[in-house]
């Protein structure tokens, strides 16, 4: 049957450890032509035998050693003959299934139940196994919630490594050496396993771009005779009381363990802000009644402007506009000064709909939407208050007022109040009207920066109080269920963004108060930037020759990813690592200060210039969908870029990345 290694004595030490580790294995054995043979492992010792006592072509061994409280399994494989080969494991954790939930970093919250079935989630299998590079830590897990136990295995890196495929399904033999193994858990029988193995496989499907499930692969790796490979994972295991408790447990130990460090920047904030300028110059679109900086649907072939115009989310026109103007006023650059102005006094008179909101997105194609049928979204609406509130302080601290735009953005907090719901929730999209379009509350922490900032403005109480239901809700109903989704517009899942609102959420409202409430919202920050974080890679994914990330030498850690359904890695940050530091000294939490350092570190890699630019055709243009493992948004692949792209939106959170005190002082000063 299967290899059944009982380590009772080793593992007594343990505190956490009530029964021994059982892990079973396999081997698959490929001849070229000719479809895998799967062999079921024994244990003789250390030695793994084929079970019904055939002879193999290879060596295989098997040991556990204890590091600190953790198990490593280390499994060797010596070859007597060139074999083609996949060796697979599982551990049962004698956690039931019916009571256990699975968190995989960057891809796996709870059971996936937030995303479709089109999309990798327990609608579709209670069986999962993943590349490690869709990872943002490679560790797969399991929660027993009627326990509160927990079990999980980390890969130990090897030097990075990659091949290229003919194929991408069924049985592949690699072309070269790969690093990249695979991690997952079987839950489909009573009692769960956790899946683990060397090369990848993906099963029961593999998810090749956005809502889209194809069919399973089977990587098998080439051993020439007398070579041998060694791999390794540790398995560890705690208590914990949630599954936020969990994510934060094994988020430190992913951090502990895999120990990011951070890179030496390519460029000075001030020589990323400089470069980015020339995105505001080339995107400039002013033969509309809304001028703005063309932001979404871009080709990467030539960045030449479009139609489409984005308030907040992708485009993040308002905000870029208060960027050039700032920006152009400290260095003399007086033509980005007359853009971002162009940009602010065009939506001051064309950019509002008869209820007082912004227009949120336009396609001048088609022009202006009819009031009666556009839909807002809160977090647009909050985003565009954000970006004109930064601008009107900015502007009073130079002596200049703006009353026109001051009553403009009156008009639409004061409207939030009346949106804001029993509960402090607020619809993620609704008509001009008011009513609801989509009633779920998960966008809901995106509007309390904007009601913090209008409180701190206008110094109206009314706004404070609603923001403090927000975080009301957000608690009761996002952080204390670790239940992050449906922030991003373009998904409706499990995503970090909704992870990342929240995290800022509960920053604004410390900002503002004091005493135990401050400590509340402290606390509350803190839980929320472990989910933020957990979708942040440690590591550094391999690329192979030929893929463009990997020949510009791109380091992944720092990156992140983006949700279930969109499975690349981009730079979505904005306040985030500024206030991941404020934590780290408000907690003294040392790796929330060297994550800090990583991120910051690592998101100028890719900035295009003339002299490199990156596989951008316009210097200052920054990527977007950057696409790290196998899947795309529709085209090109690992190791590339989907050819249309969002640099709208990258612009606006590098910008903030690199504008680190901006928020402090607008809330303390």
């Amino acid at each position: 049957m299967y290899n059944k290694i009982s380590l009772t004595t080793v593992l007594a030490a343990l505190s956490l450890t009530a029964s021994a580790i059982n892990i079973q294995t396999q081997i698959s054995i490929k001849q070229p032509g000719n479809a895998a043979k799967v062999i079921s492992l024994k244990a003789e010792g250390q030695k793994l035998k084929a079970a019904n006592g055939e002879a193999l072509p290879l060596d295989i061994t098997q040991e556990m050693s204890q590091v600190g409280d953790d198990q490593v399994c280390t499994i060797s494989i010596s070859a007597n003959a060139t074999t083609y080969f996949n060796i697979g494991a599982t551990l049962a954790t004698g956690m039931k299934s019916a009571d256990s939930e699975f968190y995989l970093p960057g891809f796996w919250y709870h059971r996936n139940l937030r995303s479709p079935k089109e999309a990798p989630a327990f609608h579709t299998s209670k069986s999962w196994n993943f590349r490690e590079d869709r990872l943002s830590s490679p560790m797969t897990s399991v929660y027993d919630q009627a326990s509160g136990k927990s079990m999980a295995i980390i890969r130990c890196l090897d030097k990075p490594q990659e091949a290229l495929v003919t194929h991408q399904e069924g049985e592949v033999i690699l072309g070269g050496e790969t690093s990249l193994g695979y991690l997952g858990f079987d839950s489909e029988a009573d009692e769960v396993k956790l899946t683990f193995g060397y090369p990848y496989i993906e099963t029961p499907k593999r998810y090749i771009r956005k809502l889209t499930l194809a069919a399973p692969v089977v990587a098998f790796a080439k051993i020439e005779k007398d070579e041998t490979k060694t791999i390794r994972w540790r398995i560890t295991q705690a208590d914990s009381k949630d599954f936020g408790q969990h994510v934060t447990q094994m988020w430190q130990r992913c951090f502990d363990h895999l120990k990011p460090q951070p890179l030496q920047p390519r460029f000075t904030p001030e020589e990323m802000k400089r470069g980015l300028t020339n995105y505001f110059r080339q995107s400039y679109v002013d033969n509309y009644a809304l001028k703005y900086n063309s932001g979404l649907t871009l080709l990467t072939s030539d960045c030449k402007p479009f139609t489409e115009m984005q308030v907040g989310f992708c485009g993040r026109v308002l905000l870029n506009a208060f960027n050039a103007i700032e920006y152009g006023e400290q260095h003399g650059e007086q033509d980005l000064v007359e853009m971002g102005h162009a940009i602010l006094e065009s939506f001051l008179h064309n950019g509002f709909t008869a209820a007082g909101y912004f227009h949120d997105f336009v396609n001048f194609k088609h022009g202006f939407t009819p009031d009666h049928q556009v839909v807002h979204s809160i977090r647009q609406q909050s985003e565009a208050i954000y970006a004109i509130l930064l601008y009107l302080k900015y502007e009073k601290n130079q002596g200049r007022r703006h009353p026109e735009w001051e009553a403009r953005i009156k008009t639409i907090l004061d409207g939030f109040l009346k949106l804001q719901k029993a509960d402090g929730s607020f619809a993620r999209k609704y008509r001009d009207d008011g009513s609801d379009v989509d009633a779920t509350g998960g966008s809901t922490p995106s509007s309390t920066s904007a009601l913090v900032m209008g409180y701190r403005y206008f110094g109206k109480k009314q706004y404070l109080e609603a923001a403090r239901k927000t975080v009301d809700y957000l608690e009761q109903n996002i952080i204390s269920k670790s239940d992050y989704f449906s922030s991003t517009l373009d998904a409706n899942c499990e995503d970090k963004e909704a992870a990342i609102a929240a995290v800022t959420a509960t920053y604004y409202m410390a900002a503002v108060t004091k005493g135990k409430a401050r400590q509340r919202y402290i606390d509350l920050c803190e839980q929320a930037a472990y989910f933020a974080l957990s979708w942040y890679y440690m590591w550094d994914v391999p690329f192979a020759q030929g893929q463009m990330l990997g020949d510009l030498g791109l380091k992944t850690r720092g990156w992140s990813n983006v949700s279930v359904e969109n499975n690349h890695i981009d730079v979505f940050v904005f306040e985030l690592p500024h206030i991941v530091k404020w934590l780290g000294q408000q907690k003294h939490n040392q790796r929330f200060l060297l994550m800090h350092d990583v991120i910051f570190s690592s998101l100028d890699q890719l900035m295009p210039t003339a002299e490199r630019h990156c596989g951008i055709a316009v210097p200052g243009f920054y990527p977007e969908v950057v696409q790290h493992t196998t899947w795309d948004y529709g085209m090109n692949g690992k190791g590339f870029y989907n050819n249309l792209f969002a640099p709208g939106w990258t612009i606006a959170s590098l910008w903030e990345l690199y504008s680190p005190t901006r928020t402090d002082n607008f809330l303390t000063k």
